[in-house]
């Protein structure tokens, strides 16, 4: 039997042990997007609250990370998306916003993996 394809919502560390470092930063996207690919790879709609966050911060003249501006939209875009979302993958190290992903897929019943290896592939 074939599993579904599902949307999975990748929360991991963006700032976090960053000290708002951009190269670090970069790095902690990357980790999500590489994560992401696997999961496209093995059947799945992968999305970042990043994504979708990061033009529209930009769009609305933010001009630092952690500004009123970032704040208003950067982790509120994630949260909405969560609705959109049948899963969360938790990935990385410690990370209060990401977490914060995780309370929210659980109050809104997603299934919440803790590994890519939790992951079924739909193919």
């Amino acid at each position: 039997m074939e599993n579904k394809q599902m949307m999975i919502l990748v929360a991991g560390p963006y700032r976090s042990g960053t000290n708002d470092d951009p190269h670090l930063i970069e790095q902690n996207v990357q980790a999500m997007t590489d994560t992401a690919l696997l999961l496209y790879r093995m059947g799945h709609m992968p999305v970042l609250g990043e994504w979708f966050a990061l033009p529209l911060i930009k769009a609305a003249g933010s001009r630092e990370i952690g500004d009123a501006v970032f704040n208003e939209i950067f982790h509120p875009v994630a949260i909405d998306l969560i609705s959109h979302c049948d899963a969360v993958l938790r990935i990385g190290g410690p990370s209060s916003g990401a977490d914060k992903m995780v309370k929210v897929g659980l109050e809104k019943n997603k299934i919440i993996y803790r590994s890519l290896a939790e992951v079924p592939s739909s193919k």
